[in-house]
């Protein structure tokens, strides 16, 4: 579970991703316990590591346990972490955070002897790396803010951190959605808990080896954006082909001047052309052209339609009462004058 990339990269964990799971991706030498280790002492080590995973894989899965619940396990146990780690216990937190990390490696082989290796599984992975980084690195903030003899100013320290190892992750997963390449680095997720288990176990020396762990991170983030920018500003990588040209299709030679048209303009083009065009071509009759067209018309222009006849329905009424009126007060006078000589006529 190491910047969300394990169900990828690491032969014996299917659930989340490992930036470290590859043995011969970083070719730099490095000290681990002031001994140098090359390339193949590195390779070594993981691939016993990793024998050992697999053989704890199918006796996890043969008792019940999922993969999701050993990365559960491992939030919980990254909480725990920090919050001994703010109460000032850093040896117990240094316990936990070893068994955090192989609750963090174990799940990818729980999911793997399972078959339940997924997306699903390595998105949740990666969320939870985030979150355990978030409270782990809190814990040691807190440290700083509450603990004995520390500025509560050396709390930033932890917390840069924490933004450093989000970007590093961040330039990976960006970098590979756009079709490049950025792993490497000296300070990888494993590699920076490691780093923090030790400051804790040399508690005396906690400030100054926190202060080189933010170094160290910056100079791997600074790494990978710089390897990521070479492949962008190479035109020969495979994920640049066709850049310029696609633009030029979609956009025209002066950039954006030929926009793509909005979603609404091209219904409404779509609809003229249908009424204006094809249907001519189809030689119908023109109430057939008329009801289909009625039928594909936005319904802007159904409501104008039916508004405007309403309106048109109305001036008729009050046209017709106005002349009805009119006519009335015409005949009013007649009517008047007629009582007169049918009385007489009746009564002669």
């Amino acid at each position: 579970m190491i910047d969300g990339h394990r169900a990828e990269e690491a032969p014996p964990r299917g659930h989340g991703g490992d930036e470290t799971a590859d043995p011969a991706e970083d070719a730099t030498e490095q000290e681990v316990a002031g001994k140098p280790t090359s390339r193949a002492q590195r390779g070594a080590a993981y691939r016993s590591c990793a024998r050992l995973l697999t053989s704890l894989g199918p006796r996890l899965v043969s008792l019940g346990v999922k993969a999701d619940q050993v990365t559960v396990v491992g939030i919980v146990l990254a909480v725990a972490t920090g919050a001994l780690i703010g109460l000032g216990y850093l040896y117990f937190a240094v316990v936990l955070l070893t068994v955090g990390g192989l609750m963090d490696t174990l799940d990818g082989a729980v999911a793997k002897a399972a078959g339940t290796s997924s997306k699903r599984g390595s998105f949740f992975d990666s969320v939870s790396d985030r979150v355990s980084d978030m409270f782990i690195f809190g814990g040691l903030a807190w440290y700083f803010l509450a603990g004995p003899g520390h500025d509560p100013k050396l709390a930033i320290v932890p917390m840069a951190i924490l933004g450093v190892s989000n970007t590093i992750s961040y330039e990976r997963a960006k970098a590979e959605s756009l079709g490049y390449t950025a792993k490497g680095g000296l300070m990888e997720r494993a590699e920076r808990l490691i780093g923090l288990g030790i400051a804790l176990l040399l508690h005396f020396i906690l400030v100054p080896l926190t202060v080189a762990l933010l170094v160290l991170c910056a100079g791997t983030g600074w790494r990978r954006f710089a390897k990521v920018w070479h492949q962008a500003s190479d035109a020969s990588h495979p994920a640049n082909a066709g850049g310029p040209a696609m633009a030029i299709a979609r956009f025209g030679p002066g950039g954006f001047s030929r926009g793509r048209p909005a979603r609404v303009e091209s219904r409404w083009r779509a609809w003229r052309d249908a009424g204006n065009g094809s249907q001519r071509r189809r030689r119908v009759t023109p109430a057939s052209r008329a009801r289909s067209r009625r039928r594909e018309e936005p319904l802007s222009i159904r409501l104008r339609r039916a508004l405007r006849t309403e309106l048109a329905g109305a001036r008729a009424t009050t046209r017709r009462a106005t002349r009805s009126g009119g006519s009335r007060g015409e005949r009013g006078p007649q009517v008047s004058e007629s009582p007169g000589p049918r009385r007489r006529r009746a009564g002669h």
